[in-house]
């Protein structure tokens, strides 16, 4: 893998590890956050093999959509869990009457998982 690519799997990671220490301490909404950004970092490295990059976070999702969802280079599924993350953030860090449940937590968090496993052999795979 590239430096780059390194760097972005790290932070990909680092946030999935603060996520599950803040979901032990019932953080949930800041937990959602982290995976979010987890998955959105893993979608931005999955892009920078195309040589992509994107300044806004919808025009990341969209193209990750466009390039490995449509095409079905990578399972459609994925897409769908860094839409649904995203949601899940924006409860989490605008909500003014919803919080993130522990449950929601948990079931993002096992996307992005499964996620960055694909991510890493898919990124391996070509090297």
């Amino acid at each position: 893998m590239k430096e780059d690519e390194l760097f972005l799997i790290k932070k990909a990671k680092d946030n999935l590890v603060a996520a599950e220490i803040l979901l032990k301490q019932d953080f949930n909404d800041i937990a959602a956050s982290r995976i979010y950004y987890a998955m959105f970092y893993l979608a931005e490295t999955l892009l920078l093999r195309r040589d992509l990059s994107f300044s806004s976070h919808s025009a990341v999702i969209a193209a990750f959509g466009k390039e490995f969802a449509r095409t079905g280079e990578l399972d459609p599924k994925f897409h769908q869990y860094l839409i649904k993350s995203q949601e899940l953030r924006q409860t989490g860090d605008y909500g003014h009457q919803e919080s993130v449940s522990n449950e929601s937590v948990k079931q993002v968090l096992s996307w992005a998982n499964e996620f960055l496993e694909v991510t890493e052999a898919y990124l391996l795979q070509g090297d």
